[in-house]
This record gives C-alpha cells, sequence and structure tokens, in this order.
C-alpha cells in the first residue's frame, strides 16, 4: 500500500508540473501529459480505494 501512495504522490507532482506549463505557459504538449497523468491517477485511485477497503477488513 506504501507503494501505491508514493506512486499517487509522483503522479500528482507530475500532474500538477504539466498543468501549470500549459496555464502558465501555453504548453499544448504539457496540457497532453497532464490529461495522461490524470488518467492514470483515476486508475491508480480506484486500487488504492479497493486496497483500502481490503486493509480495513483485517
Amino acid at each position: 500500500m506504501k507503494e501505491l501512495v508514493a506512486k499517487i504522490n509522483e503522479e500528482i507532482a507530475c500532474f500538477q508540473k504539466n498543468a501549470e506549463a500549459q496555464i502558465v505557459k501555453g504548453n499544448k504538449a504539457a496540457g497532453a501529459r497532464a490529461r495522461k497523468a490524470a488518467l492514470s491517477l483515476m486508475k491508480d485511485f480506484k486500487e488504492f480505494r479497493k486496497v483500502s477497503i481490503e486493509e480495513s477488513k483485517k
């Protein structure tokens, strides 16, 4: 579970960096990377929810 949380934190940092580059600098490629990171975050959040529920049952 710790590895999953670390992965989520990395993806959040990547998203923030690219989203800011898109907004501030108008970098279209950074926008695409931010959207990709957002999709990855959604998958990771679903996995976290599943793992968290399993851990709480123990």
